[in-house]
């Protein structure tokens, strides 16, 4: 009888004839910029969580590190106030959150203070003493980008990073860079310190459960794959649609704009994924080559022809009046920040030539949503009159990312009655009523692959600087011809009139998910 296989994918060992997820070697999280957002939001709630449901190991333990006036017992007091907030399992369970807090504590210190790291690798060390974490460090970089080098070189020049016993690995958050100089040189000074084996670059939806069910539901069912491919699909749309602004960060989002922002990295992400060949295996270098082909393989982008961008101006979302871009909060009054950007693009491949692919993500728009459709080719022939199909819509395959995780499926059926006639209807799979579970947040899966050594969810060194060189080549020619006519879609609408025009000149409409 053949022996059950187990892959760094799904990081599983047999028990007993039960797949039980594997546990961590023990560990000390350091959490740079730990009283910030991020963490209060989403770390230490998805390490609550993580340990709630007993992926964490005995004597895992996190050391906070931030320049704020905080003494110990404050620190823990915000981050159980955190976790009472945030956490996605209410009520939060006393005797696991005393666990965590157990293995909790805070060093106060500028990022780029010496003796500060003296003081960190004291804490590390009476960590290894009294918790049993035997070396093993992830250094998590929760905070802004331009302090992403200063701490990597403050950690090679302490020692702190250097190799010994256990493990070493440093978690970085987008943006990884601003350009694709910027994140060649963040490379460089990275890999000073640590090897890319190492670097575990984080994009928070490549966590998501339905991003990685794109995977399953092409690899794992014998019916999909076959049809996944210019032969079948007639063209792919990629959606990321906020309905909120920018939240404040007007000073972030000026130097950013939509195409920095989203397009960039989780765009790209999902496109790569989308269109991917099948991987020989799902080891972490074998789906990220995989990744890395599709970003190789497109099409020299006609920026004039094939790419949108929009700024929102004053409109209604949800019923509620709301101020253009330029109204926002630290935005310049004459901005030709992009809030909007859609693309078509094209991958020069066997499997995927002279199909197109749209990408578009923009802030205030109608609704919050997150989708891959494939929208499949028209049967070649229908052998009923005109009037039975009247109302048919072609065949669609929708991934829902958010905010209703799952999947359905466009399909023609008679309508009952004694004519002939056809109508398009859905075939649904949602997450919450398959399984009677919550799906868990994409920082727990991202976090506990970190503590695991699985680095397949995580961007490549050359992933990311080839994503960005196709984000260059766009910005370049704005940069040629600025924006004059911002702002040119109203918040609350579906973006700019080009972009219905790029796909209408195909034949073709936006899906309104």
């Amino acid at each position: 009888m053949a022996q059950a296989v187990t892959t760094p994918l799904t990081q599983n060992v047999l028990r007993e004839g039960l797949i039980l997820p594997r546990t961590p070697d023990p560990a000390v999280m350091v959490i740079f910029g730990a009283s910030g957002d991020l963490t209060a939001r989403k770390l230490m709630p998805a390490l609550y969580n993580l340990a709630l449901n007993r992926y964490l190991p005995s004597g895992f333990s996190v050391i906070g590190v931030a320049d704020t006036a905080l003494s110990e017992a404050e620190y823990k007091a915000n981050m159980a106030e955190a976790v009472r907030k945030f956490s996605r399992t209410q009520p939060v369970d006393h005797a696991v959150w005393q666990s965590v807090a157990d293995g909790l504590s805070y060093v106060r210190m500028p990022f780029d203070d010496a003796d500060g790291y003296g003081r960190l690798a004291a804490e590390l060390e009476r960590m290894d003493r009294e918790r049993g974490t035997n070396g093993n460090r992830v250094f998590y970089f929760a905070t802004a980008p331009q302090f992403f080098p200063v701490i990597v070189e403050r950690l090679g020049a302490s020692g702190i990073a250097r190799a010994g016993q256990g493990w070493k690995r440093v978690v970085i958050e987008k943006p990884f860079g601003h350009d694709l100089k910027s994140a060649q040189a963040l490379n460089q000074a990275i890999h000073a310190v640590f090897t890319e084996q190492q670097v575990y670059r984080i994009d928070h939806y490549l966590g998501k459960e339905t991003v990685q069910n794109v995977l399953v539901f092409r690899f794992a069912n014998g019916i999909f794959e076959p049809i996944w491919n210019r032969r079948y699909v007639d063209h792919i749309q990629i959606t990321v649609a906020e309905d909120i602004g920018i939240e404040r960060r007007g000073k972030y989002y000026e130097t950013a704009g939509a195409l920095r922002d989203i397009f960039q990295n989780h765009l790209l992400q999902l496109l790569s994924i989308a269109a991917m060949e099948a991987p020989a295996n799902f080891d972490a270098d074998t789906v990220r080559d995989e990744k890395v082909k599709v970003l190789k393989s497109i099409h020299p982008i006609e920026v004039a022809k094939d790419v949108i961008r929009g700024q929102y101006g004053p409109g209604w979302v949800g019923g509620q009046q709301v101020p253009g871009y330029r109204q926002e909060q630290n935005v310049s009054p004459a901005s030709t920040t992009e809030t909007y950007v859609a693309a078509r693009l094209r991958i020069d491949n066997w499997r995927w030539a002279e199909t197109p692919f749209y990408l578009r993500t923009g802030k205030r728009l109608p609704s919050r949503a997150s989708e891959i459709a494939i929208q499949f080719k028209n049967a070649p022939h229908l052998p009923f009159a005109r009037t039975a199909i009247q109302d048919l819509a072609p065949n669609v395959l929708v991934m829902r990312i958010q905010p209703h995780e799952g999947a359905s499926l466009k399909i023609a059926a008679k309508i009952p009655g004694p004519v002939m006639r056809l109508r398009t209807v859905n075939m649904d799979f949602f997450y919450g009523s398959s399984f009677l579970i919550e799906s868990p947040d994409a920082y727990e899966r991202l976090v506990l692959d970190c503590l695991l050594g699985d680095p397949t969810l995580f961007a490549r060194e050359d992933e990311v600087e080839r994503a960005w060189g196709l984000a260059d080549t766009i910005e370049k020619s704005w940069g040629m011809q600025p924006a004059a006519d911002f702002p040119n879609y109203a918040a609350g609408t579906w973006g700019p009139e080009a972009a219905d025009a790029l796909l209408e000149r195909d034949g073709r409409r936006w899906r309104r998910p």
